[in-house]
């Protein structure tokens, strides 16, 4: 099992940046795919990122692509987002997640099997 913290969200200005860290817990954290996603009250559930086990491979949404940046570190069991260039309209709940099977290309948040509980973002323009 893996339990998920995230930590590094806050209030920015447009144009501005954040890292977002999610902290992991459990021996089997480096076999995971893990993703980030966004949520707005009341939308549903939106791919950000991903990145394989090995971090080899990254996948980002296109609205986000060139302005962020996935990353792991699998010896301190972490997993990072750099936002980069951020807009009003990133305003959201941002959530990491695990999947056990790797390979970082799933994008639909009920393939993932574990969850944090959220980290807000707010972006003033």
């Amino acid at each position: 099992q893996v339990q998920l913290v995230e930590s590094g969200g806050g209030l920015v200005q447009a144009g501005g940046s954040l890292r977002l860290s999610c902290a992991a817990s459990g021996r089997t954290f480096s076999s995971y795919a893990m993703g980030w996603f966004r949520q707005a009250p009341g939308k549903e559930r939106e791919f950000v990122a991903a990145i394989s086990w090995s971090g080899g491979s990254t996948y980002y949404a296109d609205s986000v692509k060139g302005r962020f940046t996935i990353s792991r570190d699998n010896l301190k069991n972490a997993v990072y987002l750099q936002m980069n260039s951020l807009k009003p309209e990133g305003t959201d709940g941002y959530y990491c997640a695990a999947d056990h099977e790797g390979y970082g290309t799933k994008r639909n948040p009920v393939q993932y099997d574990y969850w944090g509980q959220g980290t807000q973002v707010t972006v003033s323009s």
